[in-house]
């Protein structure tokens, strides 16, 4: 048994959770600064409010005043924040990493510094002492795996990667439960690029089931299955090119965290309930709002991939006209535009 501190009390960081409680391990929890409900919550009623879940007693919440004292022991180290909050998260563990202590990540995510685009385990270590960021190597959890269907013990099967085999393959196994199988990539690159990019492109693989619904269709076997279809086959296409451009194995792509995540996220997830919106011809400001203030991580993906797309493709390493659907859930997310899928500009080479 170990003792496991998770640091962030929203969704999903709340629900992985439950397979550490169920491997055995003492678990505690720390909200962040933006978790005070949260955890106010959780200490009244262990009622996790978004989940909508009683989460088991033996969950020990803390508030962040408290994370000294839940850091406290601590042999495994969880980061359940959104990827907005990674430059927090760095910054707030640094007073406690230890190079024998490990990290697990489900935060997804890229970052754009101007120069390079990067997965969020090496922007995690940024602000570590230099001596124990040399050393640590954070294991990163992607692949296909709803909050609300983990909190409540569904099976589900996701990937670890993480860059020394020895680290990944010891958190595995801290992990493994009879509803929760891990599976183990060493392809770093390849397995945060697609879990960051799935968030994007399920927003615009969801958008034909808004206009069927826009024009009164109701769900069924005829809908706007095929244009579903080939948006999925191109965002598929498009996740290859972007994994490639940065170094990662591209059969990632069609794996767990590829299109695995991909089909969850669009038919389960917020995106593809935000994509949905979108899709019935909301303004962008109202479709946010028909959120209800859930993190909407597609947005920050997309922001972020419109700053790194001029240097890649100066540098060669990916084709603007590779990428229409991205450039058209761009205008659409970002910008305001219509919903006007460009089918006829799809599975152009990138290169």
């Amino acid at each position: 048994m170990a003792t496991v501190t998770v640091v962030g009390a929203g969704m999903m960081g709340s629900a992985l959770c439950l397979p550490l409680l169920d491997a055995g391990h003492q678990v505690r929890l720390v909200g962040t600064h933006l978790d005070g409900d949260i955890i106010a919550s959780l200490a009244a009623s262990h009622v996790h409010p978004t989940l909508k879940l009683a989460l088991p007693e033996a969950i020990r919440p803390y508030g962040i005043e408290r994370i000294d004292e839940a850091m406290q022991g601590a042999e495994l180290i969880g980061v359940g924040v959104s990827s907005a909050g990674i430059e927090w998260a760095s910054r707030t563990l640094a007073p406690f990493v230890l190079p024998s202590v490990p990290i697990v990540m489900i935060t997804k995510g890229l970052t754009w510094d101007g120069e390079r685009l990067g997965v969020l385990p090496d922007a995690l270590t940024r602000h570590f002492p230099a001596a124990v960021a040399a050393q640590l190597a954070p294991v990163a959890v992607a692949g296909p795996c709803i909050a609300g269907e983990l909190a409540r013990r569904v099976p589900s099967a996701v990937v670890l990667t993480g860059r020394d085999r020895v680290v990944l393959d010891a958190v595995t196994a801290l992990l493994r439960t009879d509803y929760y199988f891990p599976f183990v990539s060493e392809d770093v690159v390849g397995v945060e690029t697609c879990a960051a990019l799935k968030n994007a492109y399920a927003m615009g693989i969801a958008f034909p089931t808004g206009q069927h619904e826009a024009q009164g269709g109701q769900a069924g076997s005829v809908a706007r299955h095929n244009a579903e279809s080939a948006i999925f086959a191109q965002a598929l296409h498009e996740m290859r090119a972007w994994v490639s451009a940065l170094g990662g194995g591209v059969d990632s792509v069609l794996g767990l965290a590829g299109a695995g995540d991909l089909d969850v996220t669009t038919n389960g997830g917020r995106t593809g309930r935000f994509g949905k919106w979108l899709g019935t011809g909301l303004p962008l400001a109202e479709a946010i709002a028909k959120m209800e203030g859930a993190t909407l991580e597609c947005l920050e993906i997309l922001s972020v991939l419109r700053q790194a797309l001029p240097r890649l493709e100066a540098e060669g390493r990916v084709r603007r006209e590779a990428l229409p659907l991205l450039l058209h859930m761009q205008e659409v997310a970002l910008d305001g535009k219509p919903v006007r899928v460009p089918f006829e500009a799809f599975f152009q080479s990138a290169k």
